[in-house]
């Protein structure tokens, strides 16, 4: 089957991932910088690890030795995804991560023809918004005759964000908003507020613009020339000011009374809509889960070359390998 290794296994995600890696009898080693942080948790997983910080290439691909699938977890991704990505290509091992960072997308499409070319498949985000809000658009495509022009998504996220998630939510704070136009990436007017019903008996919400790496995943996985994204946030999931008191992230419990909501509205080409809703479980435990299934399924079937996106490899169906995941047509 082959070796995953989790980089950034210490990080609250990572842990995450490492427990739902072990539990699913995968084979896999834990990598990072941390040396008693790693020793701590490889102990108590007895599982083997690798400590290497990732300023040389040479120092990556020594540590990516016998590993066939890389699953990236140490965020900001601005700083982690080129150099584990460039040495995975020229390593020969798959990469995966769970940014949500827009930039990591645009790495992946200038990488796109060097991993054709090595046979290694890049797939960010494997988890989180990309790998949901995908699973939801292909459900709705499925049930559209006629030629869809325009998709708008949502995601309603409540709970308290982990730290690096705030960190990595402050660092991309701009006064610009992006949305897809034509097939091209453009300024969107953050002011343009839309509706959605969340299927959650809270009837409609206006829901804000933000720029999400979907203007590039959907695209890439369904041609559609015009994406909006959106987002509503509960009150409980805006960060305070010292990010630094921030825990880790939130308790299982603070997971398990915040699920997910995803919404989507198709347009076709003689104005029709078409609606449907994902209700899952809370983002990071979906993260954990969806992300180690990705890395399972490559491991055990192979992989396409080339920047991919997780709807196209595993399907509009793969939303469901989380449990507590259903999409319902509104």
């Amino acid at each position: 089957m082959g070796t995953l290794m989790i980089y950034g296994a210490t990080g609250y995600t990572g842990r995450m991932a490492c427990q739902n890696a072990n539990s699913s009898g995968l084979k896999f080693v834990l990598g990072g910088k941390s040396p008693d942080k790693l020793a701590l948790l490889a102990a108590q997983l007895a599982v083997p690890y690798r400590v290497f910080s990732i300023n040389d290439s040479h120092v990556i691909t020594s540590a990516l030795e016998g590993i066939k699938v890389l699953l990236n977890c140490a965020g900001p991704f601005g700083e982690t995804a080129e150099p584990l990505m460039s040495s995975c290509i020229a390593k020969g091992v798959h990469y995966l991560d769970v940014s949500a960072e827009l930039s990591t997308y645009q790495l992946a499409e200038r990488l796109d023809e060097k991993a054709k070319s090595s046979g290694v498949m890049l797939l960010p985000g494997c988890g989180g918004s990309v790998a949901m809000l995908g699973c939801l658009v292909l459900h709705v495509l499925q049930s559209v005759e006629l030629q869809v022009i325009s998709i708008d998504v949502a995601l309603r996220i409540a709970g308290p964000m982990s730290r690096g998630s705030a960190m990595t939510a402050r660092n991309m704070l701009s006064p610009e908003c992006l949305q897809r136009h034509e097939n091209v990436i453009t300024l969107h007017d953050i002011s343009s507020t839309q509706q959605f019903d969340f299927d959650d008996r809270k009837g409609p919400v206006s829901c804000t613009p933000v720029t999400l790496p979907d203007l590039i995943t959907l695209w890439k996985s369904t041609d559609i020339p015009n994406i909006r994204t959106f987002l509503f946030a509960s009150d409980d999931s805006v960060p305070p000011t010292d990010l630094a008191a921030l825990p880790d992230g939130p308790t299982v419990e603070q997971r398990e009374d915040n699920p997910y909501h995803a919404a989507v509205i198709a347009t076709t080409r003689d104005g029709n809509t078409k609606r449907a809703v994902l209700h899952t479980v809370n983002g990071y435990t979906f993260t954990g889960i969806a992300a180690v299934e990705a890395a399972r399924r490559l491991l055990t079937n192979g992989a396409i070359g080339g920047f991919q996106t997780p709807a196209v490899v595993f399907g509009g169906n793969f939303v469901k390998s989380v449990p507590g995941s259903n999409v319902v047509d509104a």
